[in-house]
Parts: C-alpha cells; sequence; structure tokens
C-alpha cells in the first residue's frame, strides 16, 4: 500500500482479493495437473479446503496484528470470511475441473472461474450490507450450493460408471472370445488398415485391449473405494500401466485420435487410471 500509495479500503477492495484468489488456486491447478481430482465433488472439497486453509492462515496473521477485537470480529471472520475464500476457490475448481474434464475451452473456462471468484471476494469486501447478514447468507447459501453439486455430481458419476462399464464389459468380452472382428466396432479398426501400417494396427488392438482391463479393474476399485471395501491384490499393474503407455506413445496422436469413436483419453480417463497406480 505504501509503495503504491493505495488507501487500505481500495487494496482491500480491488488489489487484495485479486492477489489471494490466484494464491489460492495455485493449490487447484496443481491438484488438477496432478490428476489428484475427478469429479466435481471432489474440486468442491479440495477448493473449500484450500480456501479455509488459507483463511486459518490469515486469521492467525490478524490474532497476532490487532489490539481491539471482539468475539463478534472473530464470528463474522471465521463462519463469513473464512466459508467467502472457501467458497470462492470451490466455485474456481468446479469450474475448472468442467472445462478441464470436456476438453474444451480450458482457457476461456479457467478465466471466467478466476473472474468468478475475484468478483465475489470483492464485492464482499466492499461491506454493501452489515457484515452479520453477509455471514449468514454466505452460511446459509454456500451449503445448499454444495448440496446441489453433489447431487449432480451423483447422477454423473452414475451415468459414467453405467454407461461406460456395461459397454466397456460387452468390447472386453468379444475381444477375449475371438469375436470382436464381427462387431462393428471391429470392423471399424480393421478398416484402419487402409491409413496405418499393420504393426501400427496392431499395437492400436493391444491398446485397446488393455485399456478396457485397466478400465474395468479401476471402476471397480472406485466403486469398492465408495462402499469402504479393501482392494483385492493386485500384480503387475505398473508394469501394465507402463505398456499402455508405452503403446499410447506408439500409435501417436493420429492413431489416439482414430481410436476415439472406440474409446477416449480425456482428462476424467487418465485420473481414473492414476487412481488404480495409486491403489
Amino acid at each position: 500500500m505504501e509503495a503504491a500509495g493505495w488507501s487500505f479500503d481500495l487494496f482491500s477492495r480491488y488489489l487484495a482479493p485479486a492477489i489471494e484468489e490466484l494464491l489460492k488456486s495455485a493449490v487447484i491447478f496443481y491438484l488438477i495437473r496432478k490428476k489428484r481430482i475427478g469429479f466435481m465433488i471432489d474440486a468442491a472439497i479440495y477448493g473449500f479446503a484450500a480456501g479455509t486453509g488459507f483463511a486459518l492462515c490469515e486469521n492467525l496473521f490478524y490474532i497476532y496484528s490487532l489490539e481491539d477485537t471482539s468475539l463478534l470480529t472473530w464470528v463474522i471472520r471465521g463462519f463469513g470470511t473464512a466459508v467467502m475464500h472457501g467458497g470462492c476457490t470451490a466455485l474456481f475448481a468446479i469450474i475448472y475441473l468442467g472445462a478441464k474434464s470436456r476438453g474444451r475451452m480450458i482457457t476461456p473456462m479457467v478465466l471466467a472461474g478466476l473472474g468468478l471468484a475475484y468478483v465475489i471476494h470483492s464485492l464482499f469486501n466492499h461491506f454493501y450490507i452489515h457484515p452479520v447478514i453477509q455471514t449468514l447468507v454466505i452460511v446459509i447459501s454456500l451449503p445448499v450450493m454444495f448440496v446441489l453439486i453433489f447431487r449432480y455430481n451423483e447422477t454423473l458419476l452414475r451415468d459414467w460408471m453405467e454407461l461406460e462399464l456395461s459397454s466397456e464389459v460387452e468390447m472386453l468380452k468379444m475381444i477375449r472370445q475371438g469375436r470382436f472382428s464381427a462387431t462393428r466396432a471391429g470392423e471399424y479398426l480393421i478398416s484402419l488398415k487402409d491409413r496405418f501400417a499393420g504393426e501400427v494396427v496392431l499395437d492400436m488392438y493391444c491398446y485397446l485391449q488393455l485399456y478396457l482391463e485397466l478400465s474395468l479393474k479401476a471402476k471397480r476399485n472406485i466403486m469398492l473405494r465408495e462402499n469402504s471395501l479393501p482392494f483385492p491384490p493386485e500384480d503387475g499393474i505398473v508394469g501394465k500401466l507402463a505398456e499402455l503407455k508405452a503403446l499410447r506413445k506408439r500409435i501417436g496422436p493420429v492413431g489416439e485420435l482414430s481410436l476415439s469413436p472406440l474409446i477416449r483419453m480425456n482428462y476424467r480417463d487418465i485420473w481414473k487410471l492414476n487412481q488404480l497406480s495409486a491403489s
């Protein structure tokens, strides 16, 4: 403030929200880059945790910096400011993960998410209404928002598991029974011989079979974890994941794009396989 010649009100309303939202969002960038977040409810939880962690550090700073405070000050900071920090970062995480999962408009959606978090944070710091009323609004509205997100996530997860699981089971069954070439998917893969060398098509076939096997195991582990059941022991998972990675590299981006009608390797699919390696 001294260097820029800004007043405290100007700094807290416009510059501080930008700095703080960028700091909190850095945690989300890291977690998504490392494929630690898979679904919207995960994004909401991690985002809220990052935001409230920041608020905890901020409040500890104020405890040692402010001399004259009251219980009302800490009620507002604990239930209002802290929850606002968590809510803003959770919103950004949800928007960012949604764009990442769809694989399109990622940069515009990141900017939109950061912009939304900044606007909410800045408006909160303006104190247009009484701080106690602001705190009540936040404490009531955010839980409602998270309940709606949780319900939407449950629907999304159920559809993803049911639709993909049934198609992957059927496709892998056909491959293991030697009847895959008689299916439409098999005919499509055979048609790629006109565009790729024979060894590349063979690598595509191996990639498809190995991916289906690992994908089904990953979904099984997700369902077991959701029901608090132990995972069965698996041998050779690390080797199979390394083999899948090598096959993916050999077929190249064009080969992977050609297989996209059969299987997709988007953000959520990579996250799913990472969960398999972690388990």
